[in-house]
């Protein structure tokens, strides 16, 4: 699975929006997962995101996937939209994934309104197909960031991979030697995934906020850069890897930065308000940490990420992928 590149991107699907509506306050741009609609009562954001990889948790992970995109932009998830494709009419799989996102939507708060479901000839395994909405008192983009704004990371790298791994890889795990009383935490990661709780406390403040999805935290530290016009520059010994991720990555041979990162927030935060979020976050009992700052583009090099002085401007591949071939 690859994604598009930013100019056929634009070339393909920005410019081909339908009607203009003077209340669509933010659509379609590259790094931005969430539109943002103006309602009588202030702002709504959308979010739709597909899902067919991750087998054994698809259903619980789609529901997160989707609602984060929502929580990301400052919105508080409040319904679901629900697409499922399935290889076949096998109701036992059916019962397991519509079990699945009904009680992760339960647990988010999140109500089902409706969707589709049947089965589609030549695919190879369920895929989901999930839209998700709520309101938003102030909505953060992931355009935002300005130069001088602090980077913060909320949880870590690869946490959602990490889930992944010891769900759907259990077994080369074990072979590979993890410990299995590690596999079984890390599978336990799945209930960490969602990224409202720090949406709450890091809304009020943030000039920008981004989930990392595909390509991990550094994936999507590149989009929100590029996103914003600026120059991310993080050092990777100060992005925090739990010791389950770097167990399973590296039993695996994957770097921590660049798989499946649902479950982390990267906010960039004012110079003045960042001490005073991070203590906020700590106060909820979320992980957080400064990973970097925010510069402007200086020469010919344009936006991105500069890691440890090296600038990654292009989109990333996620190591995860290989897995499944």
């Amino acid at each position: 699975m690859s994604k598009l590149t930013p100019a056929d991107l634009d070339r393909y699907v920005f410019s081909r929006t339908g009607a203009t509506n003077e209340d669509l306050l933010v659509g379609p741009a590259y790094g931005e997962d969430a539109a943002a609609v103006r309602v009588d009562e202030g702002t709504m954001v959308v979010s739709s995101d597909p899902i067919s990889l991750a087998a054994e948790r698809i259903g619980q992970l789609g529901v997160v996937v989707a609602s984060n995109d929502v929580a990301a932009c400052g919105g508080m998830p409040e319904w679901l939209v629900s697409t499922i494709l399935l290889p076949d009419l096998d109701p036992e799989r059916l019962d397991t994934i519509t079990a699945q996102v009904d009680a992760e939507a339960d647990r988010l708060g999140i109500t089902v309104v409706g969707g589709h479901t049947e089965s589609v000839s030549g695919l190879e395994r369920p895929l989901l197909s999930l839209t998700c909405m709520g309101p938003a008192e102030r909505y953060v983009p992931t355009s935002g960031a300005e130069p001088g704004d602090r980077v913060l990371l909320t949880k870590g790298a690869g946490v959602e991979a990490t889930a992944v791994l010891a769900s759907d890889f259990r077994g080369d795990l074990l072979d590979a030697g993890v410990d299995a009383a590690v596999v079984d935490r890390a599978e336990g990661y799945f209930d960490d995934l969602s990224v409202l709780p720090e949406s709450v406390v890091l809304s009020a403040v943030a000039t920008a906020m981004h989930d990392p999805t595909e390509g991990g935290v550094l994936g999507g530290a590149v989009e929100l850069a590029r996103a914003s016009g600026v120059v991310l520059d993080i050092a990777r010994e100060a992005v925090p890897v739990r010791e389950e991720t770097r167990d399973c990555c590296d039993a695996m041979s994957l770097d921590p930065l660049s798989v499946l990162g649902s479950g982390a927030m990267l906010a960039a935060v004012p110079e003045a308000e960042a001490d005073e979020a991070l203590s906020a976050l700590e106060r909820e009992g979320i992980e957080a940490a400064e990973v970097g700052r925010v510069e402007a583009v200086a020469g010919g090099d344009g936006p991105g990420v500069l890691l440890d002085g090296e600038l990654r401007a292009e989109a990333v591949e996620d190591g995860m992928y290989a897995l499944w071939e």
